[in-house]
C-alpha cells in the first residue's frame, strides 16, 4: 500500500474476509484517499463483511448496507439529501462486486447515472458471485469454471464500460488491486467530478479463482500485463490508458495461473489472446484520436 500524502486506513485490523482478498485491499486503499467525510454503501456480497451485522461494523466511517439491486438508488438519495443541507464535501461511495453491479444491480446504477448525481460507484470484480457459493455472473469471462458453469462459461465478460460511456458518464475508469497506486490516482480524480463516478476494479479472488492466496497481486498483474485487463480512464469522453505495456506476457501464462481455466484449450487461449491484442489497440488509437 502506498504511503504518503495519503490518509489513514479507515478499515479495522482482524477482519473476516478471506485470505487474500482483493475487496479487502481495495476497500482500504478507497479510504486512504477518501478520508473520514466519506459514506460507503455496500449492498450483499464480500464486502458486506466488512460493513458487518447489527452494531459491529469493519469501517471507520460511516456505512449502509442497501439490497442487492439497489445500492446506487440509496447512493443517490443520501447524496440528494447532503446536497439539501449543503454538506458537498462528503463523498457518497458504493462498493459492490460484479453481481450486484453488472447483473442485478444494473437498473440503479444506470439510472442514477441518467440522473446526473455526483457519487464515486467502485465495483470490485471477481468475475462471479464469490459471497454465495461461486455461481457464474455477467461479469465471469470466457473458459472460466464456476458452480454453475463446471464446464467453463461459453460468453464473454459484460461490457459494462461500453454501456456506461454510452450513457456519457462524465469520468470511468479501470484498475487493479496489482495496481493499487494507479486506482488511488484514478479515485482522487473520481472525486473532483461534479456528477457521477465509476472505476471497474480487477479483483482476484483466490477462493473462486482456485489460486493461492499470496497470488493474488501477483495474478492481478498479470491480466494487465497479458492485456487482458487493460488500465486506462476517461474523462468527459477522452480516453487515456494510464498503464503501457511494452511487452505483454502470453495470456497462458494467466490463464495458468488459476485453477478456474483448467479446461480452457489451446485453441481457446490464443482466440483470447487475439481479441485481447485487438482491444488494446484500439484503445491506444482511441487515446491517440483524442490528442490530435
Amino acid at each position: 500500500m502506498p504511503r504518503g500524502a495519503y490518509g489513514p486506513d479507515l478499515v479495522s485490523p482482524g477482519l473476516t474476509t478471506c485470505e487474500g482478498c482483493a475487496m479487502e485491499i481495495v476497500a482500504r486503499a478507497m479510504t486512504r484517499v477518501l478520508g473520514p467525510r466519506t459514506i460507503v454503501l455496500t449492498p450483499p456480497g464480500c464486502s458486506a463483511i466488512l460493513t458487518g451485522f447489527g452494531t459491529e461494523t469493519g469501517w471507520k466511517i460511516p456505512a449502509f448496507q442497501s439490497n442487492l439491486e439497489n445500492a446506487a438508488a440509496y447512493m443517490s438519495g443520501i447524496r440528494a439529501g447532503l446536497d439539501a443541507l449543503g454538506k458537498d464535501d462528503v463523498a457518497v461511495v458504493t462498493l459492490a462486486g460484479d453481481g450486484g453491479t453488472v447483473d442485478i444491480g444494473l437498473q440503479a446504477l444506470s439510472g442514477a447515472v441518467e440522473r446526473g448525481h455526483r457519487f464515486i460507484y467502485i465495483c470490485y470484480d471477481n468475475e462471479a458471485y464469490m459471497n454465495t457459493g461461486i455461481q457464474r455472473s455477467g461479469a465471469t469471462p470466457l473458459g472460466a469454471w464456476t458452480t454453475t458453469t463446471p464446464g467453463g462459461k461459453r460468453q464473454h465478460k459484460k461490457d459494462i464500460i461500453a454501456m456506461l460511456m454510452a450513457q456519457g458518464i462524465p469520468y470511468i475508469a479501470t484498475a487493479s488491486a496489482g495496481y493499487i497506486e494507479d486506482f488511488m490516482r484514478k479515485l482522487e480524480r473520481a472525486r473532483q467530478v461534479d456528477g457521477p463516478a465509476y472505476i471497474h476494479v480487477h479483483s482476484p479472488c483466490p477462493t473462486g479463482w482456485r489460486m493461492p492466496a499470496c497470488d493474488t497481486v501477483r495474478v492481478a498483474r498479470l491480466a494487465v500485463e497479458s492485456l487482458l485487463w487493460p488500465l486506462y480512464e476517461v474523462v468527459e469522453g477522452r480516453l487515456r490508458v494510464t498503464v503501457k505495456v511494452k511487452e505483454p506476457k502470453p495470456v497462458q501464462a494467466y490463464l495458468e495461473a488459476q485453477g478456474r481455466f483448467r479446461g480452457v484449450s489451446p485453441e481457446d487461449a490464443q482466440r483470447m489472446q487475439e481479441r485481447a491484442v485487438r482491444h488494446y489497440r484500439r484503445l491506444l488509437a482511441q487515446e491517440q484520436e483524442g490528442e490530435a
